[in-house]
């Protein structure tokens, strides 16, 4: 009789717990907008949807500096430098983008002289056969169109080079005092 009595009680126990309003986290979380909360009552007020299936893993981090309206130049270029970025005085400026030239117009003179190179060793497509070639047809086949290509890689460099050497500011004249 002890016993029944125990388990009677023991499931009663159990039954108060199982009906009693549950106090820990349930788990779930919730999504309002670009923010997180694991709160109910939060979410309900705010009209948060459950993030359903997988965790959700959020780093806190500060926020953007965001830079106001005022702008000292009144222009209204597209390209602005980032907010926080220092400021480079003109003559810099230009100093780095003749450099930038420079360099793209160095590698420009590389690949046309590689291009003149790459031509005259094609031949018009009737390259020079080298050794096991006059035996073996499509090795001479093969080294061909691998030339080609290059041929045409290089010519698509050499165009990609001036479209880039296009987009910039003509080469700005040295100032004198």
């Amino acid at each position: 009789m002890k016993t029944r009595h125990s388990t009677l009680l023991l499931a009663a126990s159990l039954a108060a717990l199982a009906a009693a309003p549950v106090h820990a986290q349930s788990g779930k979380v919730w999504r309002c907008g670009n923010e997180y909360t694991n709160n109910a009552t939060v979410a309900q007020q705010r009209g948060c949807k459950v993030m359903e299936g997988g965790n959700v893993t959020v780093v806190q981090s500060s926020r953007p500096y965001v830079a106001s309206n005022n702008t000292s130049s009144g222009s209204s270029s597209g390209a602005r430098s980032p907010a926080g970025s220092p400021r480079v005085e003109s003559a810099d400026q230009r100093a780095r983008d003749n450099d930038a030239r420079a360099v793209l117009e160095s590698e420009l003179r590389k690949a046309e002289s590689k291009q003149t190179e790459l031509l005259k060793e094609y031949n018009n497509g009737q390259p020079e056969k080298q050794g096991s070639e006059a035996r073996n047809y499509q090795k001479y086949l093969d080294r061909v169109a691998e030339m080609k290509a290059q041929i045409d890689r290089n010519e698509s460099d050499i165009a990609g080079i001036r479209r880039e050497l296009g987009r910039m500011a003509p080469p700005a004249a040295p100032t004198q005092n």
